[in-house]
């Protein structure tokens, strides 16, 4: 070969090696970007054309999907949308996926690797791919009891399994249908889309884990953790007289029954002005560190995704007064709130909450089961049995006594949270349950009541009380 051709060969041997190393790059290491480009319609054809797998609530389906006679061949449904929707999530042609619909995607369309021996099988029978099925944790009576008690109002429910971290009912209000997205019609798609973002009320939001509010005087629950565990007792006497802030102007003044009452009365009447000395006596940092044992700071439940809850950074006396009535910068999500009540009815176990129980491949094999497992641990178990007593009689003989229910062993803490002079305060009612083993977060994002009432045992503790109720 003469050395002309032979140049030519070379050249043409590293153009296509070239062209070779280019289309391994682009299906190895683009191929997800492809996929995932939204004028790449070929791709999202053939993945609105499988079945998918249902995701259950006990023996129901809250999210299944059915054959139909279009290009697109399964229909995604949502047979109880709204009261769902914050965990199924969404299954759109133009806007993708969301909640559970997102984070299982794979298993529920079938083509995760955990479901290998399933395709294989369905392939050499000539069956078509079919997903996985989702059995959840939640409980439906549960669910519809909270969806009711928050009866239109703004606001969320969250409920725990609180030895086990197995969510029972979430929901958030106000909500979407998830079958205005998932609808085969593009042009229905986009207007509910546009119209939703749109929407003043936020109904997209997840108000019971990625929205964080003020919380109150919930928050005292981890003031008192802290104090117990500065070695204070429920019965250790504490000032409630007025109490001028450190620095400022401001003065915290209300009738607690007495100028020294006990921590338990304290809490049992939800005392500001001693909570708020409490605080600047125990300092920042102990406030800070109890909170984030409780799981403040952190990210929870990933399968529908979270915000971490809050306690401010550097704060001076004042600052720290209020923060410990749980005001100032403090914000918390319905979720967190239900966890630090969750942790205190568990022997101050903080368990890792989750709402997936097992997936269970096309042949009903199980490909994943949950196990409750410990996230910290926020207080001793001496403390929180303490606490837990000091609950319990804000339930029999304070603020929460509208959750009492005859034979069962309740303890809860309400709050009302004021986070400026323009809008009507936030109604918090946190609690826990003897028999059945759960505790409760309700919010309620608008009272509607004077700021002056205590909204969080009016408004959120019945809602708390019905859903215990159901889950007897």
């Amino acid at each position: 070969m003469n050395r002309p051709i032979r140049g030519v060969a070379v050249t043409a041997m590293a153009i296509f090696a070239a062209l070779m190393i280019n289309l391994s790059y682009l299906y190895v290491g683009q191929q997800n970007y492809l996929n995932d480009r939204p004028e790449n319609r070929r791709v999202a054809d053939a993945r609105f054309a499988q079945d998918r797998g249902p995701i259950m609530v006990g023996n129901t389906p809250i999210a299944k999907s059915e054959p139909v006679k279009d290009r697109y061949k399964f229909q995604r449904s949502y047979t109880s949308g709204e009261l769902y929707a914050q965990v199924t999530g969404f299954y759109s042609y133009l806007y993708r996926t969301s909640g559970l619909e997102a984070s299982y995607s794979s298993q529920l369309s079938g083509v995760d690797d955990s479901q290998f021996l399933s395709r294989l099988l369905d392939s050499a029978a000539g069956s078509t791919k079919r997903g996985a099925t989702l059995e959840t944790t939640l409980d439906a009576k549960a669910q519809k009891a909270a969806w009711n008690g928050l009866n239109g109002r703004k606001g969320a429910v969250v409920a725990i399994d609180y030895s086990t971290g197995a969510i029972k009912a979430l929901v958030s209000f106000p909500s979407y249908d998830p079958n205005d997205l998932a609808t085969h019609d593009l042009t229905a798609s986009t207007k509910a889309w546009t119209r939703l973002n749109a929407d003043a009320d936020k109904p997209l939001a997840n108000r019971a884990t990625r929205e964080i509010y003020p919380p109150g005087s919930t928050f005292k629950l981890v003031t008192t953790a802290a104090a117990l565990d500065a070695g204070m007792s429920p019965d250790t006497l504490i000032d409630a007289s007025a109490y001028k802030l450190p620095g400022s102007t401001r003065v915290i003044s209300e009738n607690c029954g007495g100028t020294k009452i006990t921590l338990t009365h304290a809490l049992e009447v939800s005392c500001n002005p001693a909570f708020a000395r409490l605080g600047v006596k125990l300092g920042e940092e102990a406030l800070r560190t109890q909170a984030q044992k409780f799981g403040f700071g952190t990210k929870f439940l990933d399968e529908i995704g979270s915000a971490a809850s809050r306690f401010p950074e550097e704060i001076d006396q004042a600052q720290t007064a209020m923060s410990a009535i749980g005001e100032f910068d403090v914000a918390a999500s319905p979720l967190q709130m239900a966890l630090v009540a969750a942790s205190i009815a568990n022997d101050g176990v903080v368990m890792d909450p989750y709402v997936v129980d097992r997936v269970l491949d096309s042949d009903l094999r199980v490909t994943s089961q949950s196990r409750p497992q410990q996230q910290s641990v926020a207080m001793s178990p001496e403390n929180a049995a303490a606490l837990r007593q000091m609950m319990i009689s804000v339930v029999q003989h304070g603020t929460g006594f509208r959750a009492q229910i005859p034979g069962v062993t309740v303890g809860g803490k309400t709050g009302t949270a004021h986070s400026d002079n323009v809008r009507r305060p936030y109604a918090w009612f946190t609690a826990w349950a003897g028999n059945p083993k759960v505790a409760v977060c309700v919010f309620i994002q608008d009272a509607e009541i004077p700021t002056t009432d205590i909204a969080g045992g009016r408004l959120a503790a019945p809602i708390a009380k019905s859903v215990i109720e159901a889950l007897q």
